[in-house]
């Protein structure tokens, strides 16, 4: 299955909803050139919505990485939410749990680009804990 792209505003932030797989090759590219597009466009607060994006596979771990990069290099930031399990256990393993800001909940991601509002995190270390039970 490719990956579809669809996005929207909400509050000037700009949501991404992917659906499908993010791997090697078109997929990739993809989201890189979403991204790219996103950034010279103006947008500099990303949230990219995974709740349907079955599988990432290497490549596609790169082009999040390269995206959260080139986004804060345009002095922006890019969020996720709602990450399957699978998708968690991947950032967790690979150690990039800490370079992303990641959230169970739409609003509270796009909540976390305004510092007076109450936000509640995604806590991946609750989430390792249970894991370990």
């Amino acid at each position: 299955m490719s990956l579809e792209i669809h996005t929207r505003e909400r509050e000037g932030v700009v949501l991404a909803d992917l659906k499908g797989r993010i791997t090697a090759g078109e997929e990739a590219s993809r989201l890189r050139e979403l991204l790219r597009g996103l950034v010279a466009g103006g947008g500099r607060n990303v949230v990219l919505n995974l709740a349907e994006v079955d599988y990432i596979d290497s490549t596609g771990l790169g082009a999040l990485v390269m995206c959260h990069n080139s986004t804060a290099k345009a002095g922006g930031t890019l969020k996720l939410v709602n990450l399957n399990q699978r998708t968690i256990e991947l950032l967790v393993m690979t150690k990039l749990a800490v370079v992303f800001e990641t959230f169970d909940d739409e609003q509270d991601a796009v909540n976390s680009f305004f510092p007076e509002r109450e936000i509640r995190r995604f806590d991946i270390l609750d989430f390792v804990r249970r894991q370990e039970d």
